[in-house]
């Protein structure tokens, strides 16, 4: 049992990683991996600072690449067919949600009130039961009511 634990215990530092030496090495690595993608961007000969103009379209034409321009337009297309289709959506009037949310805590309201008057002669007395189906009726008003909302 003692050599066991004694085994267990021992512990050699030549054996243990370095854990500091290789975060700071993948580190530098990062940090090469930067230079060379600054380094790749240079290869190409596009300036960021153009390719930012073409797409916010404050650039001139005359003097871009037919790539440049080609990219310019589609950018110009999209913009276009974005501003449509948000156009293009319908809403519910302002008194619509309000008008859902509102039935249906009538609908619970006139349940709960048949349910604690006694002998169930509230809201409306002498029909009973018919209650509870007009606070249904009205809290399934507004639930399908959710289902237009757009």
């Amino acid at each position: 049992m003692l050599m066991a634990d004694e085994e267990l215990h021992e512990t050699d530092s030549n054996d243990q990683k370095d854990w500091q030496g290789e975060t700071s090495s993948e580190a530098a690595r990062s940090e090469n991996a930067a230079d060379e993608t600054a380094a790749e961007d240079e290869n190409y000969g596009v300036d960021m600072e153009k390719v930012e103009a073409v797409l916010n379209a404050t650039a001139d034409k005359a003097t871009l690449t037919p790539q440049m321009q080609r990219m310019m337009s589609r950018q110009a297309e999209n913009t276009k067919r974005v501003e449509e289709t948000i156009k293009g959506t319908k809403s519910n009037p302002r008194w619509f949600v309000p008008v859902f949310c509102a039935l249906m805590i009538i609908g619970l309201i006139w349940c709960v009130v048949y349910y604690l008057s006694p002998s169930g002669s509230w809201p409306i007395p002498n029909i009973g039961a018919w209650n509870l189906a007009i606070g249904f009726a009205l809290i399934m008003i507004g639930f399908l009511m959710t289902m237009g909302w757009r």
